[in-house]
């Protein structure tokens, strides 16, 4: 059997990732991983499964207002998902159920997390506010998921029927010109400075939603609960909006070259 190394892990991360998975998930993960890979002959599917189990008994605890506890079980079932995906890239295990598993099993915790925290809360309090809490994160965690795969079906589409870009033409002359490159904007320093630490340039993703709303919010107190689960809904669906307009972007110039290409085509004929 194959002795796995730290960096033969390191190797299975992400090219980019959200931050609170790169800052605060990862090095804990990398670490689990390594000695599941050496050390036991765990499956991905079977780790899927172990970490949904810890995702509903955070609901549980999140229900008996236990919501230290809940937060600390929520963490450890979100870094035990991506130690399943690490093992499966590091030994080539990965099925296709498994990556039906790990969506499936992804959205099951989030729901039923959500509901751990409305319902128990409700008990204590009768305040409404917790249930439409509840109901708002489970709504926009799965508009988050169904949104996500259409967008990007959307520019394979666009990818696919745009026309090929034609050759730049090259002028030769006798004296070269070599002007200074223009200083690049900040946020391209910026989206360069996180890509060369893997962060991906969003601020909030469905990732640091979950973090925010079953991680901190919890350990803070009751109190926190519905400021925070409000200000990171409010942030996520912005980027949500942010991402479709984007796409929306992309489509329509898609739209204004085709319609170029058409107009020079029915004048050539």
């Amino acid at each position: 059997m194959r002795t796995y190394s730290l960096d033969d892990v390191y190797a299975t991360r992400k090219r980019r990732d959200s931050w609170w998975t790169v800052y605060f998930v990862d090095p804990v993960a990398c670490r689990v991983a390594l000695t599941v890979a050496n050390r036991t002959s765990v499956t991905p599917n079977a780790l899927t499964v172990f970490s949904l189990v810890l995702g509903l008994v955070s609901a549980a605890c999140f229900a008996v207002d236990e919501l230290a506890a809940g937060a600390v079980v929520f963490y450890l079932s979100f870094m035990i998902d991506c130690v399943d995906g690490k093992i499966a890239r590091l030994k080539g295990t990965g099925t296709p159920f498994g990556l039906w598993l790990d969506y499936v099993g992804d959205r099951v915790r989030v729901v039923c997390c959500a509901a751990g925290l409305a319902i128990g809360q409700y008990l204590l309090t009768h305040n409404v506010e917790f249930i439409v809490l509840g109901a708002a994160v489970a709504v926009l965690d799965l508009f988050r998921y169904v949104n996500a795969p259409q967008m990007k079906r959307v520019r394979e589409v666009v990818r696919e029927g745009m026309p090929p870009k034609p050759a730049p033409a090259v002028e030769v002359s006798e004296e070269v010109v070599v002007r200074p490159a223009r200083n690049p904007s900040f946020m391209r320093r910026l989206n360069k400075y996180l890509a060369r630490r893997r962060v991906r340039s969003h601020l909030i993703s469905g990732i640091e939603f979950h973090a925010a709303v079953f991680v901190v919010a919890p350990l803070i107190g009751a109190a926190a609960l519905i400021p925070i689960s409000a200000a990171a809904s409010v942030l996520l669906l912005a980027n949500e909006i942010f991402l479709v307009y984007r796409m929306w972007l992309f489509a329509r110039r898609f739209a204004v070259v085709s319609s170029s290409q058409e107009s020079r085509e029915h004048v050539l004929v």
